[in-house]
């Protein structure tokens, strides 16, 4: 497992924002939650966010966006196609 502080636009750590490496998956988590889970299946990526904190904060959406490389409306697009799956990560 290998965990680092996000960075900001100036190249400065985060608090509290990290991203969590695994042989499995890789986690966007702010503060104590995970926001995002990524793994990938049949060399596809797949994302999946956390039902209740997804969209938890301002402070979350942009290092979740950040994390993901997406605009919260492009997230919330795919969450409605089904690109993205909601589900319990805490």
């Amino acid at each position: 497992m290998k965990i680092n502080n996000m960075t900001s636009s100036k190249g400065n750590v985060v608090p509290n924002q990290f991203i969590i490496q695994t042989p499995e998956a890789t986690y966007f988590q702010s503060y104590q939650t995970i926001i995002v889970k990524t793994t990938f299946e049949d060399g596809t990526r797949v994302v999946y966010l956390d039902t209740e904190a997804w969209n938890y904060s301002k402070t979350t959406a942009k290092y979740r966006n950040a994390f993901l490389g997406k605009t919260t409306k492009e997230i919330e697009a795919n969450i409605k196609s089904g690109t993205y799956k909601l589900t319990d990560l805490n």
